[in-house]
């Protein structure tokens, strides 16, 4: 960053330098000009014809001191062309003579830099004139040495140079103190993961500037949501590593004893160990998905796929489904599609034959209402009903984890899943709750 604006800063500051150079060089020089033009005008005025065909002037047009030394650095000359060379000089030209001049046919004034003087470099300014009384067109040409000149254009020049530079230079400190400054926070963020990863502190605790607040507060956010999926991950585990324990110490013994019936303590025992792991592997997976901000699904097609899928498992229900079709949830599809599944499967299972579903807006939330025409479910029942293998119509296939299932995930998703009473179809009613996506 700094490099970037120390080249951008020297970039702008020769160009911004270059362009004033040449405004001011042409200043000088156009009153350097301006002077000049001022004494050939004075000459032309006061020139006139002698008797004899001569060129006068009156003495306050050449009344410049410089014009009566020789090599003073200020000349004139007046030449004609006619039958003879005619050429009326200063005095500080001595034995020198002006070039006539640049090729031109007119009476503009002309201004143009000679080297005709090989110690001298000259500023010229001519004229061409036709002087009353005259047949011959005089050439007036005033000359001035460009020492003076390119001694301001130098002293200008270098004036320039050093207070840009000078600029510049400022300018590349103030850039690399704002950028050191500006990224400051930044080096206090590193520290504090630092600290964190040496096992000092669990978050960025330190004050930081609004510009970097949001996000220390992601960061903090970031941290606190992967504590809360290891704890749950270790949860989980714990909770798996208990379940399975009893049945494996069941079949352990069992073989250890040489029992008769091991074959079938086998069969029962891996079915309850396969319950649980299902169970468990389900919760996984919707932790894990439940990480993604980006998470959602349109409602409708999972109704339909679902209503499709458990038509086909029972071909005497039926099932009805309606609401508003452009909702979307904040949950992972195949979550969405699981936890629908269990609640219509349950309802086409246990019901009469008919099953409906309702989905709606509700306050931030899509709401889900599935009701069957079954025998229902007693309320002092609704609460336990959601705990791990229980079942209350054993004569059914089935593991008893679906309704803990719905609950667990749903309120991974930060939801809700309750039972009632159908007013309608006289059998249960569930009412599942999940955050709304726009």
């Amino acid at each position: 960053m700094i490099l970037i604006a120390a080249v951008w800063i020297g970039l702008l500051l020769s160009g911004g330098g270059y362009a004033l150079d040449r405004v001011l060089a042409q200043a000088v020089t156009r009153n350097f000009d301006d002077q000049l033009e001022y004494v050939l005008r004075s000459l032309l005025n006061s020139s006139e014809i002698g008797p004899d065909g001569e060129v006068l002037f009156s003495r306050e047009a050449v009344a410049d001191q410089r014009f009566l030394e020789p090599g003073s650095g200020l000349y004139y000359q007046v030449a004609g062309r006619g039958a003879a060379d005619l050429d009326y000089t200063s005095r500080s030209l001595w034995d020198r003579r002006l070039a006539f001049g640049s090729a031109h046919d007119d009476r503009n004034v002309h201004f143009y830099d000679s080297t005709q003087f090989p110690d001298e470099k000259l500023r010229i300014v001519e004229r061409d004139a036709v002087i009353p009384g005259s047949k011959v067109r005089w050439r007036f040409q005033v000359a001035q040495s460009r020492y003076g000149l390119d001694a301001q254009i130098t002293t200008l020049r270098r004036t320039l140079v050093r207070s840009f530079a000078l600029l510049a230079l400022g300018l590349i400190v103030l850039a690399a103190l704002q950028t050191f400054y500006g990224l400051w926070p930044l080096r206090r963020v590193r520290e504090e993961i630092g600290r964190m990863r040496a096992g000092q502190s669990n978050r960025v605790s330190s004050a930081m500037p609004i510009e970097v607040a949001p996000m220390v507060e992601e960061l903090n956010a970031l941290i606190e949501h992967n504590e809360r999926q290891a704890e749950e991950a270790r949860r989980h585990a714990g909770n798996l590593a208990h379940a399975l324990k009893t049945p494996l110490t069941v079949i352990m013994n069992a073989a250890t004893a040489q029992s008769d019936d091991l074959a079938d303590t086998v069969i029962r025992e891996a079915r309850t160990m396969r319950r649980q792991v299902d169970h468990h592997l389900a919760r996984a997976r919707a932790v894990g998905r439940r990480g993604s901000a980006h998470s959602r699904a349109d409602v409708w097609p999972s109704l339909e796929s679902v209503e499709r899928a458990v038509a086909r498992l029972y071909r005497h229900v039926r099932i009805d489904i309606t609401g508003d079709k452009t909702l979307k949830v904040h949950v992972e599809r195949q979550d969405l599609d699981e936890m629908l599944g269990n609640l219509i499967e349950n309802a086409a299972k246990y019901g009469g034959g008919s099953v409906f579903v309702t989905v709606g807006a509700q306050a931030g939330f899509v709401e889900f209402l599935v009701e069957d025409d079954g025998v229902g479910i007693p309320e002092e029942q609704r609460v336990r009903i959601f705990d791990r293998g229980v079942r209350l119509d054993t004569g059914k296939p089935g593991t008893g984890l679906g309704l803990a299932i719905v609950r667990d995930v749903a309120e991974i998703y930060e939801g809700t899943v309750g039972l009632e009473e159908s007013e309608d179809l006289g059998g249960l009613m569930v009412r599942l709750r999940l955050p709304a996506a726009s």
